[in-house]
C-alpha cells in the first residue's frame, strides 16, 4: 500500500484493509495467509509493512505454509525486518500448525459399553475426595467430542442443573451424552436424588432428541451404571 513513492504504514490503511481490524469484522478466515503472518510479527521494515513483508516470505516458499514450516530461524533472519524474535514466533505458529494436524489424526475414543465409560473417567476421578459431575459428549458414532465438569460439591452430594448439561451438549453439537460422578465414600449405591437426576435428565434428552446412553457412578474401583440395570 504506497503513495508517491513511500511505503504507507499499517495504521494509514483504510481501517477495513487492516488485518486486525477485518479479522474482527470479517471473521480471520477472511484474512490472506500474508495478513495472519503480519499479525503475528506485528510490524515490517523501513520499505515494506507486515504484510508485505510477510508476502515476500511467502512467495519465497511458493505461498506454501507447509514449505514455511521449514525453514529456519536463520533462513527467516535473512529477509530484512525479520530478527530473531519475529522468525521463532513464525516457527511457534507453524509448529502449532504442525502439531494440530497430528492431533487431528488421533481416533477419539468411541464409548460402546459401560466399562467403556468406566475407564474413560476412572483416571479423572479415582483421587477425588469430593463428588464431581461431569457430562461426556459424544457424536452419533458414540465417539468422544469432549468432557464437562457440570458440578462439583461436598463429599456426599452435588448439584447438576440439567440446563447446563444441555447446554454443553448443544453448543459442542453432540447426539448423544453420558453422566458419570464418583462417590468418595466407597458406596456405590445410587441415593434418591442420583435417581432423580437421571430420570428428570433421560426425560429431558428425550424432549431435545439427545440420546442419554448411561448415568455411571464411580467408587472405587467400581461402578454402578443405570444402563446396566436396566433404569434408562
Amino acid at each position: 500500500m504506497e503513495t508517491g513513492g513511500q511505503k504507507r504504514s499499517i495504521k494509514e490503511w483504510p481501517i477495513d484493509e487492516r488485518p486486525r481490524e477485518k479479522a474482527m469484522k470479517n471473521g480471520i478466515s477472511s484474512l490472506s495467509k500474508a495478513e495472519l503472518l503480519a499479525i503475528l510479527i506485528g510490524s515490517g521494515n523501513a520499505d515494506e509493512s507486515a504484510v508485505e513483508l510477510m508476502k515476500k516470505v511467502l512467495r519465497s516458499c511458493n505461498d506454501n505454509i507447509a514449505e514455511l514450516a521449514r525453514r529456519s530461524v536463520d533462513d527467516l533472519c535473512r529477509f530484512k525486518g525479520i530478527g530473531p524474535a519475529k522468525a521463532i514466533t513464525i516457527v511457534a505458529a507453524c509448529e502449532l500448525w504442525k502439531r494440530r494436524v497430528g492431533d487431528e489424526r488421533v481416533e477419539p475414543p468411541r464409548i460402546t459399553c459401560s466399562r467403556d465409560l468406566f475407564n474413560y473417567f476412572h483416571p479423572i476421578m479415582c483421587d477425588l475426595n469430593v463428588e464431581q459431575c461431569y457430562v461426556l459428549l459424544l457424536n452419533n458414532m458414540n465417539k468422544v467430542i469432549d468432557h464437562a465438569l457440570i458440578g462439583s460439591g461436598g463429599l456426599t452430594a452435588t448439584m447438576v442443573d440439567i440446563r447446563l448439561v444441555l447446554r454443553e451438549a448443544i453448543l459442542k453439537r453432540a447426539t448423544g451424552i453420558a453422566l458419570c460422578h464418583n462417590h468418595p465414600s466407597g458406596n456405590l449405591k445410587p441415593s434418591r436424588d442420583d435417581d432423580n437426576l437421571t430420570r428428570n435428565l433421560s426425560a429431558a434428552c428425550k424432549v431435545m432428541n439427545i440420546r442419554m446412553l448411561d448415568h455411571l457412578i464411580i467408587a472405587g474401583d467400581g461402578y454402578y451404571s443405570y444402563s446396566e440395570a436396566a433404569l434408562l
